[in-house]
């Protein structure tokens, strides 16, 4: 057991005391003897405030060591784990290399044994990769034709629509025309005279009795009135084809009409002829805008043998037709 020490201050304090007692110590000792009692107390100081630095490192110290002897226990039991494992992959890679040592022996054999199975199957297999490839290039193509197809559809449906447009502008200009040939016919209609608009077209008929007497070729003055009417609206319309159609019933000629026709069709084509030189005759309509056409007997509008339907069927059609100038053009560059 260590003995207890005795403070330095105390001893300071009985030396002082015992000095001042004898009265016999000089005052320049006595000075002496206090300072020596100042320094200790500093040393004395400083010494306490070490050794509190010291117990806190101390404990700092003793902290860490714990510290670091847990993590060496956590490292030697991961290390034991590691090792086990090891040694399990390390067999267990042994025995594949045997296995696969063995593998490699038995297809060596097997190879060596089936020469020709082997032959035939890389012949299929090089066939295989040609065909594969054959089917490649062939897709390429296809999918070339259909990017070729692509733009193509893409530029139909601007013509379609261009198309649509110009059809759409047609059906007007018919729609317009027929109203401007009906007025202008007003007094005519109902008196063997029909305005009708089929297919984009307008069809004018005129019966026979309107233009022409029995068997004759010579329009009557009423029918001259009626196609004079009609040449003025056809002469504000320079779009407009113009294509008459005579029309007979089936009825034969018998012998030779004052006209010199000889039959229904030659019939059809004089009087459609007699209609063309009385519009160009009483209006500006060029020539080449129209057409003169005898149809004879062979389409009728009744295929009855009444009077009545035979009186429908002699008759005279002006067909009028907007020029397709622009729809041409653009069929054209397609």
């Amino acid at each position: 057991m260590k003995a207890k020490s005795i403070p330095v201050q105390w001893i300071l304090t009985v030396v002082v005391i015992s000095l001042y007692l004898t009265s016999c110590v000089p005052a320049r000792k006595f000075e002496d003897l206090q300072k020596s009692e100042k320094d200790c107390r500093d040393e004395n100081t400083k010494m306490k405030s070490d050794n509190l630095d010291l117990t806190t490192r101390n404990t700092e110290l003793t902290a860490s060591i714990n510290d670091l002897q847990k993590k060496v226990s956590n490292l030697q039991k991961d290390t034991t784990e590691e090792g086990s494992s090891y040694r399990r992959l390390t067999e267990l890679y042994n025995e594949l290399m045997k296995s696969y040592d063995k593998l490699l022996t038995n297809n060596e054999k097997l190879l060596a044994g089936n020469t020709e199975e082997t032959k035939k199957l890389i012949a299929q297999l090089n066939q295989t990769k040609e065909d594969l490839q054959k089917k490649e290039d062939q897709l390429k193509k296809d999918q070339q034709s259909l990017s070729e197809n692509e733009m193509r559809l893409n530029e139909l449906k601007g013509n379609l629509k261009e198309l649509q447009s110009i059809l759409s502008k047609k059906d007007s200009a018919v729609t317009a025309l027929k109203k401007s040939v009906t007025d202008a016919l007003l007094g005519f209609e109902n008196n063997g005279l029909t305005v009708t608009q089929k297919n984009g077209k307008v069809y004018v008929s005129l019966e026979e009795q309107l233009l022409f007497a029995s068997g004759s070729t010579i329009v009557e003055k009423k029918g001259e009135q009626a196609l004079k009417q009609l040449a003025s609206v056809l002469e504000k319309n320079k779009d407009i084809n113009i294509l008459v159609e005579g029309h007979t019933d089936d009825v034969p000629i018998s012998g030779t009409l004052p006209s010199g026709a000889k039959d229904n069709w030659e019939l059809s084509v004089l009087r459609a002829t007699s209609v063309v030189k009385i519009i160009t005759k009483n209006s500006t309509v060029a020539p080449n805008r129209l057409t003169a056409a005898g149809r004879g007997p062979y389409v009728p509008i009744e295929t009855g043998s009444s009077p009545e339907a035979k009186r429908k069927n002699r008759r005279t059609e002006i067909i009028l037709t907007p020029k397709l100038d622009e729809l041409l053009k653009v069929l054209e560059t397609n």
